[in-house]
């Protein structure tokens, strides 16, 4: 079933997360703001949505087993999913990309001013997503895993102690754009992650590392956002 101009980023994206690369090609954003159709993103942009759907649609032609159907995993493998891959991800690189770039303000801070403000953005990034995670894990994931498990019948649903899911999951979407728009800042202060002329291997690996970061934090957004926390209000919709 080939896409449409009417069809939602985040559903395409839902169903083949390879159609990601496409949006990231012509600057969409596909996780935050998932909601918009094709019709509104190229309209905004103003680009061809002929021309996105071109690309899209032979995503779709080429598509093959190794696309992991995450719409169709449980809540509870999902959660897990995120904490082993993306949660884990994001403490191990804060620990590796902070000294880069601490090293980075030191040594060419003066001809490239712009490197102290990327450091401070990543600095406020680390430290909120730190605290998002942890939210997270200690209060929405163990009631998601809570529902999927009323869901199966093998344990009774009870009420949480935020009233509904709906509540924690507007806060985790509304960080999730905080965190979307400092990266947009973070990759337009270093022009898209390009290093300069005079960029030194460290220079170069550092801004390798921040894109690599971006690139996860949208898969990591785009999982929740459309898929996870969709299936969590239809789950406790059902129970209740």
């Amino acid at each position: 079933m080939k896409f449409t101009s009417k069809d939602r980023i985040g559903d395409i994206v839902a169903d083949n997360y390879k159609t990601a690369t496409v949006f990231k090609d012509f600057n969409i954003d596909f996780c935050c703001n998932g909601g918009r159709t094709i019709d509104e993103a190229c309209s905004q942009k103003n680009i061809s949505a002929e021309k996105l759907l071109t690309q899209l649609n032979k995503i779709i032609a080429a598509k093959n087993d190794s696309t992991i159907d995450f719409k169709n995993w449980p809540m509870d493998l999902i959660v897990d999913y995120i904490e082993k891959t993306h949660h884990r991800y994001v403490e191990q690189k804060i620990e590796e990309i902070m000294p880069y770039l601490n090293k980075l303000v030191i040594v060419h801070g003066a001809n490239h001013p712009e490197l102290k403000s990327i450091q401070e953005e990543f600095v406020n990034s680390a430290n909120e997503l730190l605290q998002h995670m942890k939210k997270e894990e200690n209060i929405l994931f163990p009631y998601i895993r809570q529902l999927s498990s009323n869901v199966s019948g093998k344990s009774d649903y009870k009420n949480p102690g935020f009233g509904t899911v709906e509540n924690p999951i507007n806060m985790m979407k509304h960080e999730h754009n905080i965190e979307g728009e400092r990266f947009r800042k973070i990759s337009s202060l270093s022009q898209n992650y390009s290093p300069p002329s005079d960029a030194c291997n460290t220079y170069r690996v550092t801004y390798s590392l921040l894109q690599e970061f971006e690139d996860d934090l949208h898969k990591h957004i785009h999982l929740e956002n459309n898929i996870l926390f969709p299936m969590a209000l239809e789950a406790e919709t059902e129970l209740n």
